[in-house]
């Protein structure tokens, strides 16, 4: 016997469910994909919003300023998009647009701020850059109105390199171990560390420099100089280092565990051999993104440290200077000779930094499985 199916019985398919909504076509629209409506609707609504904007405020209203037309022109600009939109499209279509739009925005304001900085940065440092003089040798014996074919910035970016290294000594270890302990500890005081870890992370870096001043120099007698701004480095380092590493760990499967455990070793040797090989390029990049951090850092060096002309190799005696306290004393100084230079050492500074963030970048990517 054969068995008819009634086409009215059938239940409606996804495709039949989505036309119901009112999107009016055969097929689910891919929200991923950029149709010709999405480019004349975005066009024509930046073009629109634009020609208003400019009419107003050139022919119509008494205002002006940069800043006000831009965020006016964006304003407009998303008002008349979403009405492009809603002539013709549904709801969800509507608000993946004003999302993306407003996606891009941010990502915009963000990136000018960040290319305006660095072209600020680089343009006042030009001149000086050239030179160089400026990465082979110090400031001892040159004077601030010296030409930029005298003198340079060697003493800071030693200093900088020393400071952060013993930092990194003294960071790596602790740091490191209080994410095995949060991870595979736990428990209360696990969940305490990780609440006190949190908060340090957005510990002021000047109260940083008051302890160690106050505990080092006032309190044992230690003479302002590198160790101690190496220790104000620390206190920063530490937990942007333990909460970057707990993170990592955390996301070591379980089954790695359970099978180190299974063969009789103990739960350290499952740690050592088994857990931290695995997150080792996770690991690495919560190193360099504490060194990243840590190379910045003005306010504590200033107060256990100071500034110096000459380059101290001894991190136990005097002063000891370092790349952002150079450029800060030369920005300040009010000669524009000097100023240019301390525009270098802050070029020099985003150097390393963006050096330090293009290889966290790198070791943080999965790595290729040949087929």
């Amino acid at each position: 016997m054969t068995v008819t199916r009634d086409p009215a019985a059938v239940a409606p398919t996804a495709v039949d469910e989505f036309d119901e909504w009112g999107d009016g076509g055969d097929q689910p629209r891919e929200l991923s994909s950029r149709t010709l409506d999405d480019t004349m609707s975005l066009v024509g609504s930046v073009l629109g919003s634009l020609a208003l904007v400019w009419l107003l405020y050139e022919r119509v209203l008494p205002v002006q300023g940069v800043l006000g037309f831009v965020l006016s022109w964006y304003v407009v600009f998303l008002a008349m998009y979403a009405a492009i939109s809603w002539a013709g499209n549904p709801r969800p279509v509507v608000t993946d647009r004003l999302a993306s739009a407003l996606m891009h925005g941010g990502a915009a304001v963000v990136g000018f701020a960040l290319l305006t900085t660095l072209a600020y940065t680089f343009v006042k440092a030009g001149p000086a850059l050239w030179h160089l003089n400026l990465y082979t040798k110090d400031m001892a014996g040159v004077r601030p109105t010296a030409s930029l074919s005298e003198g340079g910035v060697l003493h800071a970016i030693l200093g900088s390199l020393i400071e952060v290294g013993i930092a990194v000594c003294f960071a790596l270890p602790m740091g490191l171990g209080a994410a095995v302990f949060m991870t595979e500890v736990g428990g209360r005081m696990g969940r305490i560390l990780r609440t006190i870890i949190e908060a340090m992370t957005a510990l002021p870096d000047i109260l940083a420099g008051l302890f160690i001043y106050t505990v080092l120099i006032i309190a044992l007698g230690m003479p302002r100089s590198g160790f101690p701004a190496a220790a104000a480095l620390t206190v920063m380092m530490t937990p942007i280092i333990a909460r970057s590493a707990d993170v990592v760990l955390r996301v070591v499967p379980g089954g790695l565990r359970e099978a180190g455990l299974a063969l009789g070793a103990s739960q350290w040797r499952t740690v050592w051999h088994v857990v931290l090989p695995t997150a080792r390029s996770g690991l690495a990049t919560a190193l360099i993104l504490g060194m990243a951090r840590t190379f910045g850092e003005t306010a504590p060096v200033l107060i256990t440290s100071g500034a110096s002309t000459f380059f101290n190799a001894d991190p136990f005696q005097h002063a000891m200077n370092s790349l952002p306290l150079f450029a800060l004393t030369a920005v300040r100084s009010g000669q524009p000779i000097f100023i240019q230079r301390g525009f270098a050492a802050a070029s020099i500074l985003l150097g390393i930094v963006l050096l330090l963030f293009i290889t966290a970048r790198r070791l943080a990517r999965p790595r290729r499985t040949r087929s």
